[in-house]
């Protein structure tokens, strides 16, 4: 049998709390920062299965609607700028993506992080495209919204009969969904888990279909995402996304919908 070495175990935590956090660790002196290293990046960071971008994506969003302290943020933040895996640019339509899915307060958490740790880092402002710079036609919103809606969704939606519907339909999809200042992968890490803490049952089932049915996240992913989510959010709620996963798995197999 062979045997897992502590010792080992914590030294690959700090060299991946470093590389992960972009700063120098200190040892830690209570049992929860040991945890840190000796579990979530020792253990959970190194795991193959989900890549670096979808992990620091899923530890940004998780952060800023979990609770966990600015600094948090700002170390999964300064990693992800550091280490070149996500650009400047690319995060501040992070934070719009996590806005819609998490409230425009969780948005401005990491929108506020992003501006800390740019500042430090001596970054230049970076120029994203508004959200619209000119005038368009009514109809024209409406269509675009249905169609990225199907694309994204793998199904078609109804008619927007409420004012939340419109607002679905005209800005989450006809608008943000359709930036492409965030590729599509990257948005649906952000939007699960908004609809994860959520706790809705009908955004967590479809989306959990929709990210894999659209062939933008593999089974493997969406297992590792559920441990990666469950580090921030706790066990009790990613137990919840686990059962889901599994069971979205084999309707995604099967070519079922997400209903039913």
């Amino acid at each position: 049998m062979s045997l897992l070495d502590p010792t080992v175990r914590s030294a690959t935590g700090a060299a991946t709390e470093k590389e992960v956090t972009g700063r120098d660790v200190a040892a830690p002196t209570t049992l929860l920062e040991e945890s840190w290293r000796d579990f979530v990046f020792a253990e959970v960071w190194t795991r193959p299965d989900l890549p670096r971008r979808a992990r620091f994506l899923v530890a940004m969003a998780s952060a800023a609607t979990c609770g966990l302290a600015d600094g948090r943020i700002d170390d999964f933040v300064r990693g992800a700028l550091t280490t070149n895996v996500i650009g400047l640019a690319e995060l501040r339509e992070a934070a719009l993506h996590l806005a819609v899915y998490s409230g425009w307060g969780n948005g401005d958490r990491l929108d506020q992080a992003v501006t800390r740790v740019a500042t430090a880092l001596g970054l230049p402002p970076v120029d994203g495209p508004p959200i619209r710079s000119a005038p368009w036609d009514a109809q024209e919103r409406n269509d675009q919204g249905h169609a990225e809606f199907a694309k994204v969704m793998t199904f078609p939606p109804g008619p927007p009969s409420s004012p939340y519907l419109v607002g679905i339909n005209n800005f989450v999809f006809g608008e943000m969904w359709c930036r492409r200042g965030l590729d599509e992968r990257s948005r649906r890490w952000i939007t699960l888990v908004g609809v994860c803490e959520s706790g809705a049952e009908i955004p967590i089932r479809s989306h959990v279909h929709a990210a894999m049915a659209s062939g933008n996240c593999e089974p493997q992913e969406m297992l590792e995402f559920v441990l990666q989510y469950g580090t921030h959010a706790g066990w009790p709620k990613a137990s919840r996304i686990n059962s889901v996963v599994l069971e979205m798995i084999d309707k995604v197999k099967k070519g079922l919908p997400w209903h039913g």
